[in-house]
Parts: C-alpha cells; sequence; structure tokens
C-alpha cells in the first residue's frame, strides 16, 4: 500500500521531493531570493532555472509568497515548518498505522529502532503538565 502522506492542511498538494528540500532551505533561512536559496544546497548545486521553476511551482501550491524586487523574486514561506510535519506526521501515521501511535511506537519497538531509556523520555514528555 502506497501513503500519500504530507497532504497538509489548507488543501496544499503534496510536495516532490525536490519541492521539499528547497523549502526545507527557504525555513532554514526564513525565505530569501532564488541566489540565496541555491547557494544554501550542497554541491553540486542544481541548476538556477531549475530552482527558479521549484520555487514558482511552490508558489502555484501556496508554500511560498514571492514579491518581485528589481528583476528578482523574494519569496517567504506561508506555511511553517512544523504545520508541515504535523501534517505530515499525521498522514503517514494514518496511513501507515490506522491512526494509532502507539502501533507506530510499537514498531519501532520491535524492530529495536526505539529504546527503553527513549521511551522513557517519550513517557515523561507525555506526564508533563502542559503550560
Amino acid at each position: 500500500m502506497f501513503v500519500d502522506s504530507c497532504n497538509n492542511s489548507n488543501n496544499r498538494e503534496k510536495l516532490s521531493q525536490q519541492e521539499e528540500e528547497a523549502m526545507q532551505l527557504v525555513w532554514q533561512n526564513k525565505g530569501g531570493f532564488t541566489k540565496d536559496i541555491l547557494n544554501l544546497f550542497p554541491e553540486p548545486r542544481i541548476p538556477y532555472t531549475t530552482l527558479a521553476s521549484t520555487l514558482k511551482n511552490l508558489e502555484k501550491k501556496k508554500y511560498l509568497r514571492s514579491t518581485k524586487l528589481g528583476n528578482s523574486y523574494h519569496y517567504k514561506p506561508l506555511i511553517g515548518e512544523n504545520e508541515y510535519k504535523k501534517a505530515c506526521m499525521r498522514d503517514f501515521v494514518s496511513g501507515y498505522f490506522k491512526n494509532s501511535y502507539k502501533d507506530l511506537i510499537s514498531f519501532f519497538a520491535k524492530e529495536e529502532k526505539i529504546y527503553p531509556s527513549e521511551l522513557k523520555e517519550i513517557l515523561e514528555l507525555i506526564q508533563k503538565p502542559k503550560p
């Protein structure tokens, strides 16, 4: 079964891997011009025109807003990184674990990908009074 995760709130379309990588850098930089974001990519960098197209697609999908300044566009995120992560995790847990976070944690415990000390930390976080 393929899970179409990250169908974010506000009916935004799912991001491609390239779009998600660009968004990670936009969030890291709190926005920027295409050239600023391109300089954050590791070597070998994608072509400038590829990134410019990706950013325009992100704007069409309502993840970014642009402002034209001279001959360039300055991009700002319209969705926060945490909001995106929450939506992705919600969709992932819903699709693969039938909305059960217990099943998610059990899966990692059975696969020995989470340790008792980490489970203890998680339990402490859950039991900690909320502000």
